[in-house]
């Protein structure tokens, strides 16, 4: 069976078995099993519910592509001895406002909060901080990150590299980088705030899992087969092509995403001296290790004075009160759409999962002999 992290991505078996409905899963239940899972792999009780919050984190935003999507590689990582899950994260090297993280092969999410906790504690002090982090996992989503600066009244940017699967604008079709995401967070008044979080692909590699696991075609622009022409065909892109960067081919500005996601490379994989490109391990092998780098900025906005998240709020009130073109959806600003998902998941008592998506958790469970999360058909 030809895989693509965990999913089979076989040309010969795109046909629907059954009906997809939706199961509802509580918050609390998703958070005991991912830890359960991640403990049974190998993880201690801290690490585990970590990362297991971070995923879950991902779910409740609407981000399934980095949720518990992502928990079986992570358990394989741990299973197979080359993500260490209990190892500390160590400071290698540091001035008053930067420093270099080694993640010790552990976690991408402890690796993560901790080289962001750094940089908050250098930007309270100095105004500044920048850490970049090498020798991780892959960590979930970027905005996690940088929300932890911005939950601090900082503005927080995070930055990662990881397996390729984007191609260079103008190659037949060589996966070169990662989705490379970029996120940037900051506070408005009374908890508001701005979140963008996305990749430099032109979307990210779990958004197009999720459509050959949910056996549906994709937009054009989003892939190329082998060749290096467009496809729609999600499996047969995961099979043997590549992702497109944002924008997509060069005459729709994909060149713009090309040189975003280099940046991005060069602010991780190059600056920490870890391993960048498509010399990172294949996405979902664990014949070695991740060796992942990421980057954190934050940045104290008390050093142009007072006022800024009363600035902020009139700046995004100015956003929202925007006159739409279709009177049913409003103008948002970035990060209204996760807030609007975790309003949502309150509300409803837990996340919603398609059945399609919910069976590879119970795969998972029954891998690990953990027992599945329980959940209300919906």
């Amino acid at each position: 069976t030809m895989e693509w992290g965990g999913i089979s991505v076989d040309a010969d078996e795109d046909t629907v078995d059954g009906e997809d409905f939706q199961v509802l899963v509580s918050e609390a239940s998703l958070l005991d099993w991912g830890v359960a899972c991640l403990c049974k792999a190998g993880a201690d009780q801290v690490p585990a519910r970590t990362q297991a919050s971070i995923l879950l984190s991902a779910d409740r935003r609407g981000h399934f592509s980095h949720g518990f999507n992502r928990l079986d590689i992570y358990c394989n990582d741990i299973d197979s001895g080359v993500c260490k899950p209990n190892e500390i994260p160590v400071t290698a090297n540091e001035t008053v406002a930067a420093a270099l993280v080694d993640g010790k092969d552990g976690l991408g999410g402890v690796v993560g909060e901790f080289a962001m906790n750094l940089a908050i504690q250098k930007a309270k002090a100095v105004g500044v901080g920048w850490v970049t982090a090498k020798n991780s996992n892959h960590f979930g989503i970027a905005g996690h990150y940088s929300m932890m600066a911005e939950k601090q009244g900082l503005l927080g940017l995070s930055f990662t590299n990881g397996s390729s699967w984007v191609t260079a604008t103008r190659s037949a079709g060589a996966r070169v980088m990662s989705t490379n995401p970029i996120a940037f967070a900051a506070p408005a008044s009374g908890g508001d705030s701005v979140v963008v979080d996305m990749a430099t692909a032109a979307v990210a590699v779990g958004k197009i899992e999720i459509a050959a696991v949910t056996k549906q075609d994709i937009p054009e622009g989003w892939a190329v087969d082998g060749a290096g022409t467009i496809t729609t065909d999600p499996k047969k892109a995961l099979r043997e092509g590549a992702g497109l960067p944002l924008g997509g081919m060069e005459e729709t500005g994909g060149y713009k995403g090309y040189g975003m996601a280099m940046m991005i490379e060069i602010l991780c994989g190059v600056m920490s001296g870890g391993t960048w490109g498509p010399n990172i391990r294949q996405w979902g092998k664990t014949d070695e290790p991740g060796n992942l780098s990421h980057c954190f900025i934050a940045l104290d906005p008390t050093v142009c004075g007072t006022g800024f998240e009363d600035r902020m709020q009139t700046m995004v009130d100015m956003f929202r009160g925007l006159e739409p073109r279709d009177p049913s959806k409003p103008v948002l600003v970035p990060g209204d759409p996760e807030r609007n998902n975790e309003m949502t998941v309150q509300h409803n008592g837990g996340v919603t999962y398609s059945k399609l998506q919910f069976d590879r958790f119970v795969t998972l469970s029954s891998k690990l002999g953990v027992p599945c999360p329980e959940y209300e058909q919906k």
